[in-house]
């Protein structure tokens, strides 16, 4: 009682097929230009089956941005170095800035839309807090001289959906912006030389 019934394996797979249909689509055609019926026969699907496992395009938005972060979070928690453990502290940092980078530039319209669903949305998502709960171990154990929970963040702030979209648009590469992020990161982590 109370507990979730394991997916079973055609659902599972279903559940795939569409995220990734949905993926694809948005990246092509941008997420409001995108239909549920277009993703169920992208995806291979009955338009039903998607409406009865995502609801609408937000349902389904949600799933496919609550699946990226549960990817990436597995790869924090179990992965190879530097994302994962066994790396010096900073260099985990600088990792997990990175590979946010990345997704959050793959999916920055679905980010913009979560995190601006409501006021302060994006500091009450759970995937937030994690990601803020990471980085002040990892402050914690670089500079313990720090106020670790400020400086969390301090490092998440520029990766604000709103914020990465407007520089974007703006022309900045993603390189340049993984670049500049980095570089402050370290100067703020590495202890200063005498």
């Amino acid at each position: 009682m109370g507990q979730a019934r394991p997916e079973r394996a055609d659902a599972r797979r279903n559940r795939l097929r569409v995220l990734e249909a949905a993926e694809r689509l948005f990246a092509e055609h941008g997420v409001r230009n995108v239909s549920l019926d277009a993703i169920a026969a992208e995806a291979g699907v009955g338009k039903g089956t998607v409406f009865r496992r995502f609801g609408d395009r937000a349902g389904l938005s949600v799933a496919l941005l609550d699946e990226r972060e549960q990817e990436l979070q597995a790869k924090i928690l179990t992965g190879p170095p530097p994302l994962g453990p066994g790396a010096p502290a900073v260099d985990r940092v600088t990792a997990f800035l990175d590979a946010y980078l990345d997704l959050l530039d793959r999916h920055v319209e679905l980010f913009v839309d979560s995190e601006n669903a409501s006021e302060g949305a994006r500091y009450r998502i759970g995937s937030y807090r994690l990601w803020h709960r990471h980085l002040a171990l990892l402050v914690e154990q670089a500079r313990s001289d720090l106020d670790a929970d400020y400086t969390a963040h301090a490092l998440l702030a520029p990766l604000a959906a709103d914020l990465h979209h407007a520089l974007r648009g703006a022309g900045f590469e993603l390189d340049r912006l993984k670049t500049g992020l980095r570089v402050a990161a370290e100067t703020l982590l590495r202890p200063a030389r005498s």
